[in-house]
């Protein structure tokens, strides 16, 4: 696989992603549904964004693993919240671990109105090897 990341500007290096990435030759792909801050016996979490955004963050990383990919290649991410007011309280949880993994992915975040039960961000991915 390579990949290519394309950024006319520079401005979006301080939000923590990136205008394109061409992935040419890939080995597979690996489309994952939205991760929310959900346990293991499927009980949606009552916490705070924080809290939520890193159990969202755990559970698409457990994800990734389980299906052999890695992070670092994660090539298109959307994150869905009920108030981006409030995630941005704590953006730097989401930035940190960017920078960990050292991904560069496009990305969306969209503002919605509700998630599932009392959740309040949702992470989706494309992954590639």
């Amino acid at each position: 696989m390579k990949k290519q990341i394309i950024n006319p500007w520079q401005w979006q290096n301080e939000r923590s992603y990136v205008q394109a990435v061409e992935v040419t030759r890939p080995e597979s792909t690996l489309y994952i549904s939205g991760q929310t801050a959900i346990d293991p016996d499927g009980k949606s979490s009552t916490s705070d964004m924080k809290t939520q955004l890193i159990q969202s963050i755990e559970n698409l990383e457990k994800v990734i693993k389980e299906a052999g990919y890695e992070c670092e290649n994660i090539v298109r991410l959307t994150m869905y919240t009920t108030s981006s007011k409030e995630l941005f309280t704590c953006f730097d949880v989401f930035q940190n671990w960017v920078t960990e993994h050292n991904m560069q992915q496009a990305s969306t975040l969209l503002e919605v109105q509700s998630l599932f039960e009392t959740l309040k961000v949702e992470l989706e991915a494309t992954v590639v090897k």
